[in-house]
């Protein structure tokens, strides 16, 4: 992340013509005027910082993998996500809305890990290739023919479809999350295996522990 700073020029601005006005109305051949007239200016210029700040953006820098391809599926994966967002918030379903939510909330936590664990991401090509577009066609379709606002038995039974599809996407989103953390689970079960036999080899494991 890196921060942009975008200065105000009011607090430059009007001090300066806070003096330009003090040296064409008051008189300015003491040495004490001159001072007054500084201290004026400073301290509108301390004010003016006050009421017209600096606007601090912070910039969110994006993950560069060394893969070109996996770059622009991280990016479309971005984009897709802010689709789904936009989709959650027309359905007119509470429960189909419920269930984007998971998906988008699946989907972060996917997209997530792969940019912290090079090993995962390779593995994720696919569903950033393909679950993930094919599942905002669905989304698209399913929200184009919710905003009509029109119960036909085609329509109705097309949306029953796709809100029994999502079901399914969520259970299998599940799954492929729950893989990528297999590596890690792997890992710390071997620790801890390694942890036990430590604490055995001294004495302390179970029963063998003895306050000294």
């Amino acid at each position: 992340m890196k921060k942009e700073i975008r200065r105000s020029v009011w607090p430059v601005y009007i001090p300066a013509a806070v003096w330009i006005l003090w040296c064409l109305l008051l008189p300015m051949h003491r040495v004490w005027h001159f001072i007054i007239a500084l201290a004026v200016t400073a301290i509108v210029y301390l004010l003016m910082k006050k009421i017209f700040p600096n606007d601090v953006k912070i910039i969110e820098e994006p993950v560069t993998t060394g893969d070109a391809e996996l770059d622009e599926l991280f990016a479309e994966g971005e984009r897709a996500i802010g689709e789904m967002t936009r989709l959650s918030g027309t359905a007119r379903s509470e429960e189909v809305k419920q269930k984007i939510d998971k998906l988008i909330d699946l989907a972060r936590k996917i997209i997530q890990d792969a940019k912290d664990d090079p090993k995962d991401r390779p593995r994720i090509k696919r569903f950033l290739r393909y679950y993930l577009p094919t599942t905002l066609k669905l989304l698209n379709a399913y929200d184009r023919m919710d905003e009509q606002g029109i119960e036909g038995e085609n329509i109705d039974a097309t949306k029953e479809n796709i809100s029994g599809i999502l079901d399914r996407l969520i259970g299998s989103w599940q799954k492929q999350l729950d893989a990528l953390f297999s590596d890690e689970a792997l890992d710390i079960e071997t620790d801890i295996k390694v942890l036990d036999a430590l604490m055995a080899g001294e004495g302390l494991a179970g029963s063998d522990f003895k306050q000294s």
